[in-house]
Order: structure tokens, then sequence, then C-alpha cells
């Protein structure tokens, strides 16, 4: 059975939104190795409607090593609009139901990167085993927040490093 685990660059006054605005200066071996731990263990990319239009629109048409794997990695999108999915390997995901059988039948992380709204409804449906944030030591004041307008969910803190840059790498699981 898969997990689902949620990635996100975060700002210490909580913005999730821009990071390559932001997020760079902090950028080092010790978060370089950090991501590539999590990208072992990813069996695919789990992202709502928006993320995949942006990231389809781009990724395709790239042509660095990153882009390699985020091509040919297999990606499933939770969508109740989008008919057509034009990006290789990509499925569509009509709800919950749907990706609780993915997920039973997945051996390894179904991720989400960059998906705000999707991880606070599938937090809501249960579905979310694990919340990594890279907390980084900057107010950014402006821009999308994680978790707006959302209901409580009570977080563990499952493990925590500190980066020399300062910034925290956090990882939470929902309590029972």
């Amino acid at each position: 059975m898969g997990r689902i685990v949620s990635n996100f660059f975060m700002s210490l006054d909580g913005v999730v939104e821009a990071p390559d605005q932001w997020h760079m200066p902090y950028f080092n071996d010790e978060m370089g190795a950090a991501i590539g731990q999590g990208m072992a263990t990813n069996k695919a990319f789990l992202m709502g409607r928006k993320l995949y239009e942006e990231w389809a629109g781009f990724w395709p048409n790239s042509d660095d090593e990153f882009a390699d794997f985020l091509n040919s990695h297999p990606k499933y999108v939770v969508s109740s609009s989008l008919q057509t999915a034009s990006w290789s390997n990509t499925t569509i995901v009509a709800g919950a139901h749907q990706l609780r059988e993915i997920k039973d039948a997945t051996d390894g992380d179904l991720v989400i990167s960059g998906s705000a709204t999707l991880v606070r409804s599938l937090l809501a449906e249960g579905l979310v085993d694990e919340l990594r944030v890279l907390v980084h030591p900057i107010v950014v004041g402006h821009g999308a927040r994680l978790f707006e307008d959302s209901t409580s969910h009570a977080l563990e803190l499952v493990s925590n490093d500190r980066f020399s840059t300062g910034v925290l790498n956090l990882a939470y699981a929902p309590t029972a």
C-alpha cells in the first residue's frame, strides 16, 4: 500500500506561492539531499488541475535533467473538470474514491508538490499520510498560504532537521 506525501517550500509566514521568487538563496547540498531522498521513494506525482496545466505547459518543452524525470514519471491529476491529459504518463483521477484505489495499489509514495488546494482537500478526506515542509527563514509578506480558509487538522511532528541555511526540514503526519 502506498502513501500520499506532500512537499512544500514554505516561508516563515506560511507562504507557499511562487517559491521561485524567494527559495533559491537557501538551496544547498543539504536541501538537495533531502529532496533527493524524497524522490527515491516517489512512484508518481499527484497534482491538481491548475498545477497540472502549469507544469504541462512548461516541462514537456524543457531539456534539463529534472524535465526528463518529470516527463517520463507517472502523474495523476485529481480533477472533476479536466477532460483530457496530453502530457505523457498522465492519468486523470475523478475523486477521492479512485485515488484511494490507486494509493492501495501503489508500492511507494504518491507525491504532491505545489498543489495547496489539493493538499487541503485530501487532508479533509483523510488521504494525506505525511506533510513535509521546508520552512525558509524569510517573511515573504504576500501570496497564497498552505492553509488558507482550512479546517483544523491535528498533526504530529515525525521528523525534523535544521539546515546550515536556517531552513527547517519538518515532516508531520495526521494524528489518529
